[in-house]
């Protein structure tokens, strides 16, 4: 937040919220306030602010965060483990599903490809079915088919 600096003496508006801020010991009050503050506080209202803010820093100072216990911080660990493994493995699985996309994307796109680009072209040759022989076609149209050649 961009504080407001003032040329002139400070109000109790602001020496309030500047008390609020920065607590009660001047020197951690931004410098540009300082010299304002310290005539301020000489006052009667600047004196009870300071108290009312002194108090709060004195609450503060006392709190204290105790430590975890071991057995939370096997618990945490063990839990963060847990989520490490389960991403892992979603992450391959999600792998796993865009190789099979791209590998079906391909042959998708060859199939397209080879059906747009490859001509009908009626083979000059004959190919040998199941009812042709080397003699000629032994299926049941037979005399027919020797009539063709």
């Amino acid at each position: 937040m961009a504080e407001k600096t003032t040329g002139g003496p400070m109000d109790a508006g602001r020496f309030a919220a500047l008390a609020d801020a920065y607590g009660s010991a001047l020197h951690r009050w931004p410098p540009a306030e300082q010299a304002a503050a310290m005539l301020f506080a000489e006052t009667e209202q600047g004196r009870a602010i300071l108290r009312r803010a002194g108090r709060l820093d004195v609450m503060l100072d006392r709190y204290r965060v105790e430590a975890p216990s071991p057995a939370l911080h096997r618990a945490i660990v063990a839990r963060a483990t847990t989520e490490v493994r389960q991403e892992r493995r979603r992450r391959f699985w999600w792998l796993g599903f865009g190789l099979a996309g791209v590998g079906l994307a391909g042959a998708v796109a060859g199939l397209a490809l080879v059906t747009v680009v490859s001509p009908d072209i009626q083979p000059d040759h004959y190919v040998m079915d199941a009812n042709a022989t080397s003699f000629g076609d032994a299926g049941p149209d037979s005399d027919q088919a020797e009539e063709d050649l």
